[in-house]
């Protein structure tokens, strides 16, 4: 499916411009994405960014919460049907408007996209009352609707100009599900949230992959159809390979596994390019002993996305995974 150890990344960058955001990414990585810029507005903020069109959606002085207008929730639900598409306007994307332009006349290989996933969604927006809406069983499964036809459109956008898409659900909450902050999310049903959300993307003809940076219960995720799992191989390689049967069964199904071996938080200015490149190719040894055939099935990452970074240490990180990249294919 995939080239091994193939180059993409998580989403966000620090730029407050699309075109060199852009620019960066059709440079250094083998699978582009569209650029995800929370500096550069509040509109692409990760709950923001994909709020767009869900009813009673409000965003006034930086925050972004859900008025509760019965009837205009109960006209949307009504509405409803798995062919409905719901765009991102530039307003909420402009890297991947910038990035359509771009690739304007050209049919690349293959295009990663990206979606906010429906659990760190329900679990991040909260009502005018300041409640969560995931408590809300209507809003629950409302917002997961409301993705459904965001992944919908993006994909049929992203095939104008890629031969295959690829769509990352990005589910950092999953690390805290279980845990006293969310004691009362119950984890078969926000891994059924997930799952019904992989299972649309794939019904789109695209790949779906689960982007979560830190640990939580792998084997629940790598059993739910996704083509790939993204995690933060940097900080979590030692608490993932205890799933080392789960993740031999995931592979031989030609799931393939992101490693985000390059740290994108202040553990990068702490290390020489020696030190994160070596780490990962010590991590990499060590469970190939273990699976030899995940030299087949690897892609390499950032630990996440980079909008955190200064645009000098998101460049540092791009090219420390061409690095590594060049270290892994030619040994």
């Amino acid at each position: 499916m995939f080239e091994p150890f193939s180059t993409t990344g998580i989403g966000s960058m620090p730029h407050t411009e699309a075109l060199s955001a852009c620019e960066i990414i059709l440079k250094y990585f083998d699978i582009p994405f569209w650029p995800q810029m929370p500096k550069y507005s509040q509109n692409e903020q990760m709950i923001a960014q994909f709020c767009e069109g869900l009813p009673g959606i409000t965003l006034s002085s930086g925050k972004v919460y859900l008025k509760k207008d019965e009837e205009l929730i109960t006209e949307w639900l009504a509405s409803y049907h798995d062919e409905m598409s719901s765009p991102v306007s530039e307003e909420f994307a402009s890297g991947l408007y910038k990035m359509k332009e771009l690739l304007s006349g050209k049919k690349i290989k293959i295009f990663k996209g990206q979606i906010t996933g429906p659990v760190t969604f329900t679990l991040s927006l909260k009502d005018e009352e300041g409640k969560i809406i995931y408590f809300d069983e209507t809003l629950r499964e409302l917002s997961l609707m409301h993705l459904k036809a965001k992944a919908k459109w993006q994909i049929e956008f992203l095939k104008n100009f890629s031969k295959e898409v690829i769509i990352f659900i990005d589910e950092p909450i999953l690390q805290a599900v279980g845990t006293s902050a969310y004691i009362s999310v119950e984890q078969s049903e926000a891994i059924r949230l997930i799952r019904e959300l992989v299972a649309f993307v794939k019904s789109q003809d695209a790949k779906a992959g689960i982007h979560c940076c830190g640990r939580t219960d792998w084997n629940e995720i790598l059993s739910i159809g996704i083509d790939i799992l993204s995690f933060d191989a940097f900080s979590f390689f030692d608490f993932f390979k205890i799933y080392r049967d789960q993740i031999r069964d995931f592979i031989g199904q030609d799931g393939y596994i992101a490693w985000g071996f390059v740290p994108t938080t202040d553990d990068l200015n702490s290390l020489s390019d020696e030190d994160v490149v070596g780490q990962a190719l010590e991590k990499i040894e060590e469970i190939s002993k273990l699976l030899p055939s995940i030299y087949n099935n690897s892609l390499i990452t950032p630990s996440c996305g980079m909008g955190s970074l200064d645009i000098s240490n998101s460049e540092r990180v791009c090219k420390l995974l061409n690095q590594l990249k060049s270290k892994l294919i030619n040994e």
